[in-house]
C-alpha cells in the first residue's frame, strides 16, 4: 500500500589469522525515513564498518521504510545492488499488496548507469488482484555477465493501481488516517508556461548544450491549447516574445527551437530581473485572454549560479518575486551543486511550487525532461481536502496549488475513536465545469481491512498499522522544517525547530533537527529499542565519526544520539567556522590571507602533533579586486608517534601521501586506507579523507571540486577537526588554540529599528573569552563543513576589526617557512 519496507543483509566471515576490517554500505532512496546521510543524486549512503577477529563471522541487517510516491503514473520501487563482488547465494524478494487492483507492474532492465541498461531482469512470479510479486536471484555466472566485480545496477520495479473513486483511497489504522488523492481521467488544462534560462558564464560547456538538448525536446512537446515564451538572463535579461506568451503552434515551437539553438552563455547573474520578467509574461497589464481560457499559469527557472549583479540579497529577491508572480507557479531547478538551492526552495514555497535538484551528469539533459513531464499536465489547481462532521482532527497540509496527471497528494491525520467511514469534500478551481459530480461530499469507506485477494498475499497488512502513524509524523515534521525555513522571525524559527525535533525523538527519524551515530552498546543498551533518536548538538553540524565496535559477533542495533564532537574548520577565503564545546553554536570569522604562505592551523606539543596549510590565490570578486581569495591547496599533518619514526601525511588535489615506515600513496580517485603506528588514513574516492591519530583526535580533509567550474570557482581542500578531545590543553596554531578555549556568547535584547538591521542579522550578542569581549552578530552563513553538501548554517559572526583580538596574535604569527 505505497509502503515499502526493505531489509539488507549480509554477512562476513574472517578466515584470516589476524583481525580486519568489514563494512557494510547501502544505497538507501532519499525518501527512505532513515535521512540525513551522505547525500549523492537521489540516493543516501549507510555505512558502518567494525572490527571481526580472527575465525568470526559478522552479520549485518538494515530495515528502512518509505513512501512510494506517485510519478507520471507510477509507483517507482528501486534498490540498489552493489555488493562489490559476485555473491554465492544473492537473492531479492519483492512482494506487493494493495487493497485495490494492481493495473499493471513492470520490473525494468537492470540500470547499470543512469543510461545504460542491462538485458538480465527479475521474474514475476505472480500477480493476483491487489497482489504480486518479483523475486530476482542471479547466479554467480549471470553476475559475471554483467560484471566482473558483481553487480552495480539498480533493480526497479514500477507498478500502479485503480482507483474507481474520484476521492481516492482513504485507509484508517489505530486512531490514524492516510489519504491517497489521485483521479483519473480528468481533461488536462491548458498551460501558460514561462521557461526562464540562467546563459551566464558559468553555463558554458556541457550545462548550456545539455540545457538546449532538453529545452528541444520539452518544446515539441508542448500541447496547441498551451501558450509559452522563453526568457535567457544573465546580466541581462532577453525575452523571445516581447509581452505576451504566444500559443504552441507547430510554427510557433520551430522558431522558439532556432532561438534556444542560438543561445550563447556569457555574463553574470541576476535572478532577481529574471523573475520580475517572467512575472511580467504571466500578469500582463491585461489578463482577460488568460483568465477566459482558464490556463494555469508555470515558471520553470533554471540557473546553476547564485545571483551576482543587481539585487543580490535573498530576502529581497524572495519579496519581489511574491508579490510579483501572483498566482503563478514557479519551479525551481538547481542545475549543480553551486546554485543557490536554499533560494530556489524558499520562491518555491512562497510561489506554489516545488523546487529539484539537476545533477551535473550525462543525463542532465534527461533530469530536466523528467522534471517537465512532471508538470506538464494541470489537472486541477488550489485543491481542497476537507473532512467533515469533525471526525479528523491534526491534519497535515490539505490544500495543493495544483495537481498535475500521474502525480498523487497524499494527506494524514488523526480520527476519532470509532471512524470507520470518513466524509470528504473536495474543491478545486473551476472544478465541477470539468468534471460530473453529483455533490462535494463523497462518503469514502476508511476501513483498515484488506479486500480479500489482499489477504491472499504474503506478508498481508504486517507493519501497515504502524506505518500510517509514522507518515502522519513524516509529513508533520517535513511541513514544520519547511515554515521554519521560510519563517524570518528567530522566535517563530526556534519553536518551530523545537517542535519537529520533539516529533523526531518521539519516533525516533534522523531529520535535520536530528543527528545518527553508530555505536556499540553495552548489554543494558542491547536490551533497548535498537533506534533512539537525541536532538542534533546544532542543526548545521550533524557529522560524527564512525565508532569501530571491539569486534565481537553479536549484532550492534544502530542508534541516532547526539555526536559528542566538536567540530572545528576552515575552509575557502579562508574563513573559518569553530564549533565551541560549550557554545554548541558556530563562531564564524574570516582572516584575508596571501598567495603561498603557509598556516599554522594546529600544534600539540604534548602529542606532538602539527597541521599546515599552504595558501594559493585565486581571482578577485568583481567590484572587489583590491581583495586577495585564497584556497588551500596542500595540507601537512605530521604526528610524533613515539614509535621507529613520525608520521607525515601531505594532502593535495590529486593524491594523499603518507610516509614513516616506507611510503604510500592514496589517489583520491579511489577509495584506500593505510595503518601506521597508530595513524590511519582513509581516504574515499573524490570526497574526503579521514585522518585518526590515535585515541580522541580525528581531522577530515574534503577534496572541494568542480566538474564546470565558473573563473571564481577553484578546486580547493576544507581542513575540519571532528573530534579533538585528545588534544592536550597547550594545543595552539590558527584553530588549534580554540580547543580548550573558554568562550561564551550572551545574546543582546536589540533596541533599534529593525529596517536598520542588515537583511543577514538573525540576532545580536556580546562574545566573550577570558576578560576580553565584542559584539557579534547571528548570521545565516553558506557552509561546506561536513560530507553534506552545502548547506545554511547559523554563525556567529565576529566583525573583522576584532578578528586579530580574538586571534590573540597577528596573521604573520601565524604564517611559517615550510609545509
Amino acid at each position: 500500500s505505497r509502503y515499502a519496507v526493505t531489509t539488507v543483509q549480509s554477512s562476513v566471515w574472517n578466515q584470516l589469522p589476524i583481525t580486519k576490517e568489514a563494512a557494510f554500505e547501502v544505497d538507501l532512496p532519499s525518501s527512505a525515513f532513515i535521512s540525513n546521510f551522505t547525500i549523492e543524486r537521489e540516493i543516501e549512503k549507510f555505512r558502518v564498518a567494525v572490527s571481526v577477529p580472527p575465525g568470526a563471522r559478522m552479520f549485518f541487517s538494515l530495515s528502512y521504510e518509505e513512501l512510494l510516491p506517485r510519478r507520471l503514473g507510477r509507483y517507482e520501487l528501486s534498490l540498489g545492488l552493489r555488493p562489490g563482488q559476485p555473491v554465492q547465494n544473492l537473492t531479492l524478494d519483492v512482494s506487493i499488496t494493495e487493497r485495490t487492483s494492481i493495473s499493471f507492474i513492470k520490473v525494468l532492465p537492470l540500470k547499470t548507469s543512469r543510461l545504460l541498461s542491462n538485458t538480465a531482469q527479475g521474474q514475476m512470479s505472480h500477480q493476483l488482484g491487489g497482489c504480486a510479486r518479483v523475486r530476482y536471484s542471479p547466479t554467480l555466472q549471470q553476475q559475471n555477465g554483467v560484471s566482473s566485480k558483481g553487480l552495480n545496477v539498480d533493480f526497479i520495479v514500477h507498478y500502479d493501481v485503480d482507483l474507481r473513486d474520484l476521492m481516492g483511497e482513504v485507509q484508517v489504522y489505530d486512531g490514524y488516517f492516510v489519504h491517497y488523492f489521485a483521479p483519473r481521467g480528468l481533461p488536462v488544462v491548458p498551460k501558460d508556461v514561462i521557461f526562464v534560462i540562467d546563459v551566464s558564464g558559468s553555463m558554458i560547456g556541457t550545462k548550456i548544450k545539455q540545457t538546449k538538448q532538453a529545452m528541444g525536446t520539452i518544446l515539441a512537446d508542448l500541447r496547441e491549447g498551451d501558450h509559452f515564451n522563453i526568457i535567457t538572463f544573465s546580466d541581462k535579461v532577453h525575452t523571445w516574445k516581447k509581452g505576451r506568451t504566444v500559443r504552441a503552434t507547430r510554427q510557433n515551437v520551430r522558431d522558439a527551437k532556432d532561438f534556444v539553438k542560438r543561445i550563447i552563455a556569457e555574463g553574470w547573474t541576476n535572478i532577481n530581473a529574471a523573475l520580475l520578467s517572467a512575472a511580467q509574461l504571466v500578469n500582463p497589464q491585461s489578463t482577460s485572454d488568460r483568465l477566459s481560457s482558464r490556463r494555469v499559469p508555470l515558471v520553470i527557472f533554471l540557473t546553476d549560479g547564485e545571483a551576482t549583479i543587481g539585487v543580490t540579497a535573498g530576502d529581497a529577491i524572495l519579496s519581489n518575486a511574491k508579490k510579483a508572480l501572483g498566482s503563478a507557479s514557479l519551479f525551481g531547478l538547481a542545475f549543480g551543486d553551486d546554485a543557490d538551492y536554499l533560494l530556489l526552495k524558499r520562491l518555491a514555497l512562497d510561489n506554489r511550487g516545488v523546487a529539484r535538484m539537476v545533477y551535473e551528469d550525462a543525463d542532465a539533459a534527461l533530469q530536466l525532461k523528467g522534471f517537465y513531464d512532471e508538470v506538464a499536465s494541470p489537472l486541477l489547481s488550489d485543491v481542497q481536502l476537507t473532512y467533515l462532521d469533525d471526525q479528523a482532527f491534526d491534519i497535515t497540509r490539505s490544500l495543493f496549488p495544483n495537481y498535475f496527471q500521474g502525480s498523487e497528494l497524499v494527506v494524514a491525520g488523526k480520527v476519532k475513536p470509532g471512524v470507520k467511514d470518513l466524509k470528504v469534500s473536495m474543491s478545486a478551481t473551476d472544478l465541477k465545469k470539468r468534471v460530473n459530480l453529483e455533490n462535494d461530499v463523497l462518503i469514502l469507506n476508511a476501513e483498515g481491512n484488506e479486500s480479500a485477494d489482499s489477504l491472499k498475499c504474503s506478508g498481508g497488512s504486517e507493519g501497515i498499522s504502524s506505518f500510517v502513524h509514522r507518515l502522519w509524523a513524516y509529513f508533520t515534521i517535513k511541513e514544520l522544517l519547511l515554515a521554519k525555513l521560510n519563517a524570518t522571525d528567530p522566535a517563530t524559527q526556534r519553536l518551530l525547530a523545537d517542535k519537529a525535533t520533539n516529533l523526531s525523538l518521539k519516533y525516533n527519524f534522523v531529520t535535520p533537527v536530528t543527528s545518527l551515530v553508530v555505536i556499540q552498546p553495552d548489554e543494558d543498551e542491547a536490551a533497548r529499542s535498537p533506534t533512539t533518536a537525541k536532538p542534533a548538538t546544532s542543526l548545521e553540524n550533524n557529522l560524527s565519526p564512525n565508532n569501530h565496535p571491539d569486534g565481537d559477533t553479536h549484532n550492534h542495533p544502530v542508534k541516532a544520539t547526539v555526536p559528542s564532537i566538536e567540530t572545528h574548520t576552515i575552509d575557502g577565503d579562508p574563513h573559518f567556522v569553530v564549533q565551541l564545546p560549550k557554545l554548541h553554536q558556530n563562531l564564524c570569522f574570516t582572516v584575508d590571507g596571501s598567495a603561498d604562505d603557509v598556516l599554522r592551523l594546529l600544534e600539540d606539543p604534548e602529542r606532538g602533533i602539527i597541521v599546515d596549510g599552504h595558501l594559493m590565490g585565486a581571482p578577485s570578486k568583481h567590484g572587489a579586486e583590491d581583495r586577495a581569495r585564497t584556497y588551500f591547496d596542500r595540507l601537512t599533518v605530521s604526528s610524533a608517534t613515539g614509535g621507529s619514526g613520525d608520521i607525515m601525511i601531505t594532502l593535495s588535489l590529486d593524491a594523499v601521501v603518507v610516509e614513516g615506515e616506507g611510503r604510500d600513496i592514496l589517489p583520491i580517485s579511489q577509495q584506500g586506507s593505510v595503518t601506521r603506528q597508530g595513524v590511519t588514513v582513509t581516504v574515499d574516492n573524490h570526497r574526503s579523507c579521514w585522518i585518526e591519530l590515535g585515541r580522541d583526535v580525528r581531522f577530515l580533509v574534503l577534496f572541494h571540486q568542480y566538474k564546470h567550474p565558473s573563473y571564481l570557482q577553484m578546486a580547493h581542500l576544507g581542513f575540519y577537526i571532528t573530534n579533538g578531545r585528545g588534544l592536550s590543553a597547550s594545543t595552539q596554531g590558527l584553530l588549534g588554540q580554540f580547543q580548550h578555549a573558554d568562550i561564551s556568547v550572551t545574546a543582546v535584547t536589540d533596541h533599534q529599528d529593525g529596517a536598520a538591521h542588515k537583511a543577514a542579522t538573525l540576532a545580536r550578542g556580546i562574545l566573550r573569552w577570558g576578560s576580553e569581549h565584542t559584539a557579534v552578530t547571528l548570521q545565516d552563513k553558506s557552509l561546506k563543513d561536513s560530507v553534506r553538501k552545502r548547506h545554511t548554517g547559523r554563525c556567529w559572526v565576529v566583525p573583522k576589526g576584532e578578528v586579530e583580538r580574538l586571534l590573540g596574535h597577528p596573521y604573520e604569527s601565524y604564517v611559517v617557512d615550510h609545509v
